[in-house]
């Protein structure tokens, strides 16, 4: 298969690159950790719309680029590479995806142009205490209240909830238990949020919603019979997240392997660079496998996370994730190993790259939940 990038791609990922290592180098990084609450810096957030970024998977007829998962791949890729902390991936990738599948036009024109500028950040609420291991055991209920609907339930570990300005929260249908999702105000009345940081530095947020009141134009998609299935949509938006994150797994493991040979070749014991010593060249050379493995699988999953063939998608998906969560843990362990003592301070950008990778190994499933889905599949 020919993985030979176009023009156009190749420029999105050089784009990408040059904005992220001019304004976003590793100083900065620590610095926006630093001194904002919830890490994200809103000149960088419009850097990125400027850039066009923000506008990769918005449609063209709501002023985006239309990108497809290969173009989002290599938007992830750079982000990972500059172990980004904005929430491109929250509002940029997942809460856009969803709103592009499932949103009326009128929704769509409502958000996605704003989104698109980097006036606006909307960010998926889904995950909840009971969906660990099964993204549909959804609890938060939506009871009608005349031409609205009334919210009640808890969502766990929202990325970036703490910055978005929309929330798109999935629930239950009281009555037919079918899934919906709905767009709420981040300062509704009865929306309550607990922010903390992530142990790579991100912002998440615990989010309870008490009796949440909204319109029934909240509904994203409206809940006709011409609208798309809304957990049809949820799926495919968390396929979607699953590649984006995998993605950027690549570009966290390109630059953690980047710092640990070079360190090899400037550290020195016994008079000459530890990097000519045959048992560490065994260790990176094994470090150089897995991250080439998980290369392959991250472009498996960008050509099947689209696929109509929903077992087939899955099964790739799945097994891509088990092949990169194992690089991460790998690799990410070997290079603090090789780095000594250094390899786990706060001054070191391989320390920072490690906790990011050991994140991405749990986000979405982790290994070894899907290693029990592809075995189920076999």
């Amino acid at each position: 298969m020919d993985f030979t990038f176009t023009e156009e791609q190749q420029m999105l990922l050089e784009t990408s690159r040059r904005f992220i290592q001019k304004d976003y180098g590793f100083e900065a990084r620590r610095k926006i950790l630093r001194d904002t609450p919830h890490g994200h810096d809103p000149e960088i957030w419009q850097g990125l719309a400027d850039i066009g970024l923000l506008a990769l998977n918005v449609p063209e007829q709501h002023g985006g680029m239309g990108g497809n998962a290969l173009d989002t791949m290599l938007a992830m890729q750079a982000m990972g590479e500059g172990l980004v902390l904005e929430p491109y991936l929250a509002s940029a990738v997942l809460a856009t995806h969803l709103l592009a599948t499932l949103a009326t036009r009128e929704q769509q024109a409502a958000l996605l142009p704003g989104m698109a500028a980097g006036e606006k950040i909307a960010v998926l609420a889904h995950d909840e205490p009971s969906t660990r291991f099964d993204w549909q055991a959804v609890k938060t209920s939506a009871t009608k209240n005349g031409s609205g609907y009334v919210l009640s339930g808890h969502k766990s570990v929202v990325s970036h909830a703490a910055n978005a300005d929309v929330l798109l929260v999935s629930a239950r249908l009281e009555g037919s238990g079918t899934l919906g999702v709905f767009a709420v105000p981040s300062d509704a009345a009865g929306l309550r949020q607990l922010p903390y940081r992530t142990v790579d530095g991100s912002s998440a947020s615990e989010v309870w919603l008490e009796q949440v009141a909204v319109d029934a134009d909240a509904r994203i998609g409206g809940g006709g019979s011409g609208d798309a299935d809304a957990e049809s949509a949820l799926g495919e938006t968390l396929d979607w997240g699953l590649m984006a994150v995998s993605a950027e797994a690549i570009g966290a493991l390109d630059k953690i392997l980047a710092a640990t040979v070079e360190y090899g070749r400037t550290r020195k014991q016994f008079g000459q660079p530890i990097a000519r010593f045959q048992a560490l060249q065994h260790k990176m050379a094994d470090m150089v496998l897995h991250i080439e493995q998980a290369r392959s699988m991250s472009y498996l999953a960008a050509v099947r996370c689209t696929d109509a063939d929903l077992n087939l998608r899955r099964h790739a998906l799945s097994s891509a994730k088990v092949v990169i969560g194992q690089a991460c843990r790998f690799a990410g362990q070997q290079a603090v190993q090789l780095h000594g003592g250094m390899g786990v301070t706060d001054e070191l950008d391989v320390s920072h790259y490690f906790k990011r990778l050991m994140a991405i190994e749990l986000q979405f499933g982790s290994t070894d939940t899907h290693l029990e889905r592809v075995a189920a599949a076999l």
